[in-house]
C-alpha cells in the first residue's frame, strides 16, 4: 500500500505546493493512455481512423468512472447514508474518488453503451470495433487494479500464503478487521468515538506533547492488517492474460464480434471465481438474501457470461462488415 507516490515541489504557487499525486489516479491515467494507444493501433491495423478510437477512449473513461462510482455506491449504499453524517458529508463520501471504490462492472456497462452510441454515430462497423477496444478493456483494469493495490481497497480475504499482504495501520483491510474483533487496537490509538484514528489526526492534534505523538504515530507504525490475499494483483494478472489472448485471436481470421464475445466470456468466469478470494460483502438487494451468499459482482457475472455466450453464437457468421466497410473505404479514409 502506497497511496501517495510524491508531492509536488514546495515551491509551486499556492495549493500546488507540496500537493499530493496519489498513486489510484496515476495508474488510472497510465492504463487510459495505455488502453488508448493499443486501440489506436489495432484501429490502424484494421485500416479505421484511429482517432475515433482516441475520442471513444475519453468517452469511456468519463462514462466509465461515473459508472463505475455510482456501480460502487449502490453495492455499500449502507456507507453513504449513514445517520451520523449529515447529507453533505454522506454526499462528498460518495462521490470522493480518493478513498477508492470503483465497481468495474458498472464503469464497463455505462461506458460501453456511451461508446457504442458514439460507434453508431460515427459509423463505425460495430462488431469490428467491439473486438478493438476488448482487449482495451483489460488493459486498463489491470492498471487500474494495481492503483487498487496501492490504494489499500478491493483486498483479499484473509490467508497464510506465502504471498499474502498485510496492509498497514488504519487501511480499509486494518479498519475492516478491527471492526469484526479480529484486531485489538491499542487502545491509546483509539479517539473519542471508539473508533481507530487516523495518522493525521494524531499528527493535527495539539493537545498531544511532541513526545506524546511521537509515541502514538510509533505505535501506529507498529500496526498492521491480518494478511489477506493481494486480490487485486490476481486481477492485474488475470486481465492482462485475457487481454494477450484477445489480441493473439484478433490476428486470426474470425467472424468479427466474437473477440467481445470472448472477452465477455473470459472475464466473467474468472472475476467469478475471483469474487471467492476477496473480501466481499454478500449482495443483499432490498435486505434479503436472494442470491445466498454471491457477491455483487458475482451476480453480475452470470448474466455477462450468459451475454457473452449468445453473441459468440450470434456473430458466428464468417461474412463480415469488416471486408464491407475496407472495400468500400476510399483510400484518404485509411491510416
Amino acid at each position: 500500500m502506497h497511496q501517495i507516490l510524491f508531492r509536488l515541489p514546495e515551491f509551486l504557487p499556492g495549493r500546488l505546493s507540496g500537493a499530493p499525486i496519489f498513486a489510484y489516479g496515476v495508474m488510472l491515467v497510465v492504463g487510459f493512455f495505455a488502453a488508448m494507444e493499443l486501440a489506436k493501433f489495432l484501429a490502424r491495423r484494421s485500416r479505421l481512423d484511429p482517432e475515433i478510437f482516441a475520442n471513444a477512449a475519453l468517452i469511456a473513461l468519463v462514462a466509465g468512472v461515473v459508472g463505475a462510482r455510482l456501480s460502487h455506491v449502490l453495492e455499500n449504499v449502507g456507507d453513504y447514508t449513514r445517520s451520523d453524517l449529515s447529507f453533505g458529508a454522506n454526499l462528498w463520501n460518495a462521490i470522493n474518488l480518493r478513498s477508492g471504490g470503483l465497481t468495474y462492472y458498472g464503469g464497463f456497462l455505462l461506458a460501453f453503451a456511451a461508446v457504442l452510441a458514439y460507434g453508431f454515430y460515427k459509423r463505425v462497423p460495430i462488431r469490428l470495433g467491439m473486438d478493438i477496444i476488448a482487449p482495451c478493456l483489460m488493459i486498463g483494469l489491470g492498471f487500474g487494479r494495481i492503483g487498487c493495490y496501492l490504494n489499500g481497497c478491493c483486498y483479499g480475504a484473509q490467508t497464510h500464503v506465502a504471498w499474502a499482504t498485510e496492509f498497514p495501520y488504519h487501511s480499509d483491510a486494518y479498519l475492516e478487521q478491527a471492526h469484526d474483533g479480529l484486531i485489538r487496537v491499542p487502545p491509546d490509538l483509539l479517539g473519542a468515538d471508539g473508533q481507530p484514528r487516523s495518522v493525521e489526526e494524531i499528527e493535527a492534534d495539539r493537545t498531544l506533547s511532541p513526545e506524546s505523538r511521537q509515541h502514538l504515530l510509533a505505535e501506529a507504525a507498529a500496526q498492521h492488517a491480518l494478511p489477506v490475499h493481494p486480490a487485486e494483483l490476481y486481477s492485474t494478472l488475470t486481465a492482462w492474460l485475457i487481454a494477450a489472448l484477445l489480441i493473439a485471436y484478433f490476428t486470426l481470421p474470425h467472424a468479427p464480434g466474437r473477440g467481445f464475445a470472448l472477452m465477455l466470456i473470459l472475464e466473467s468466469i474468472t472475476r467469478f471465481l475471483l469474487e471467492e478470494v476477496r473480501a466481499e460483502p454478500v449482495f443483499t438487494p432490498f435486505g434479503k438474501h436472494i442470491f445466498g451468499t454471491m457477491s455483487y459482482s458475482m451476480v453480475l457475472s452470470i448474466p455477462l457470461l450468459v451475454l457473452g455466450i449468445v453473441l459468440w453464437f450470434a456473430f458466428g457468421r464468417r461474412r463480415t462488415e469488416i471486408d464491407e466497410r475496407v472495400a468500400a473505404a476510399p483510400a484518404s479514409a485509411t491510416v
